[in-house]
């Protein structure tokens, strides 16, 4: 499909909003030009807004995609008038009407909660899980080790990292991440650190030709990036893990949420409603 210019326009973050939209939009194989104008809560923002949605529609002969999570029904109604020339999706209308008529309630029609949940008990220990992984990242510290939920262990380059920082972010999770070096497989055992938390220990592995690649980006040549060395590495790595019971899985083919979903379904159940 040719590329299409998709627009998320919130009175908050549009978060939300760009969250639900990509869902929606990986059902499609469409190339997707993302255009995000959050704060938009004013009829004067929306006005330009629109002006913005027409003139792109004009230039690229084909409507933009419009998702908006708009509360009030001013700025809201800006961009649902014909004058706009844009596909517009409004989740709250399609969502939030429906579960008012079922609910027999009205929904709280709050601009943003940003500013609330920053008051929050679950943001506070967010941000203690995020400070708590970047000091534990690629094996930086081994102290306070008992504090983490989950320790992320495989080669370099595995998709440690990220994954941690994620499980942080989004469900508040204090996890460490570990590399395992050519050291640890000659010695054949897991790093001493390690070793009293083996239970919280979760395992990343990689196809080694993409671990090559990865590699290769980021230090090309080298005995680092050889594909010789990442095979080495990641028969290793799998092997020890096997070794010392620990449940792991590849990250090759797989999105960091699939990889932190499963890691949450296997040791911490119940952050799965965070």
């Amino acid at each position: 499909m040719p590329n299409r210019s998709v627009f998320f326009v919130s009175d908050g973050t549009g978060i939300t909003a760009e969250t639900f939209g990509n869902s929606i939009l990986a059902q499609f194989p469409l190339r997707a030009r993302h255009v995000r104008r959050p704060f938009v809560d004013t009829v004067e923002k929306a006005h330009a807004v629109v002006q913005e949605i027409n003139t792109i529609a004009l230039a690229e002969g084909q409507r933009p995609i419009v998702f908006i999570t708009l509360v009030d029904d001013a700025v809201r109604a800006v961009l649902t008038r014909d004058s706009c020339a844009g596909m517009v999706l409004d989740m709250f209308r399609t969502f939030v009407e429906p579960l008012e008529a079922e609910l027999g309630v009205k929904s709280n029609h709050r601009v943003g909660r940003f500013s609330e949940v920053a008051r929050s008990h679950e943001y506070h220990e967010r941000i203690e899980a995020i400070n708590f992984s970047l000091a534990h990242d690629d094996g930086q510290s081994a102290r306070d080790l008992e504090s983490a939920e989950v320790i992320l262990v495989g080669v370099s380059r595995c998709g440690k990292t990220p994954t941690s920082l994620y499980l942080a972010m989004q469900h508040g999770i204090k996890a460490a991440n570990y590399p395992l070096i050519p050291e640890d497989f000659e010695r054949g055992e897991l790093p001493k650190s390690l070793a009293p938390h083996r239970r919280k220990c979760f395992g990343l592995t990689i196809d080694p030709e993409r671990l090559a690649q990865i590699r290769h980006e980021r230090r090309p040549g080298g005995r680092y990036a050889a594909l010789d060395n990442c095979r080495m590495e990641v028969r290793e790595a799998e092997a020890m893990m096997r070794r010392e019971g620990i449940a792991w899985l590849s990250s090759t083919h797989k999105s960091i949420e699939e990889i932190a979903t499963t890691i949450l379904h296997d040791i911490r159940p119940d952050r799965l409603v965070y």
